[in-house]
């Protein structure tokens, strides 16, 4: 089971950008669906994006906003995040998934085995 540590949460003012980062361990992560997911307070933990080695998958709220990648030779998978607004303040967490997800069953958080910690995003008004 992949350990996954989330970095690069931080404050910054609306329409700002941030890059948020995700280190798994263990296993080669290349076989794996890789996303995040994001929980603000009071609020389920809602998805916000997920690549596979072939495709990648956006909520609507993000689309041409965020974008997810990853970087193989460094076990990573980032969130480069523009255009900040204050409903995107959150915890954001990564996550894996065995196999290759579909764009339905991606947006469900119970079939991701491998959880991060999470990291704070806070965007200001």
């Amino acid at each position: 089971q992949a350990q996954l540590v989330e970095s690069g949460g931080g404050l910054v003012q609306a329409g700002g950008s941030l890059r948020i980062s995700c280190a798994p361990s263990g296993r080669t992560f290349s076989v794996y669906t890789l996303a995040w997911f994001r929980q603000a307070p009071g609020k389920e933990r809602e998805f916000v994006a997920a690549m596979t080695p072939r495709t990648t998958f956006y909520t609507d709220s993000v689309k041409g906003r965020f974008t997810i990648s990853r970087e193989n030779a460094t076990n990573s998978v980032y969130l480069q995040m523009n255009i900040l607004k204050p409903e995107d303040t959150a915890v954001y967490y990564c996550a894996t998934m065995d196999g290759h997800c579909t764009r339905v069953s991606c947006r469900d958080r119970r079939l991701y085995r491998s959880w991060g910690q999470g990291t704070q995003v806070t965007v200001s008004s």
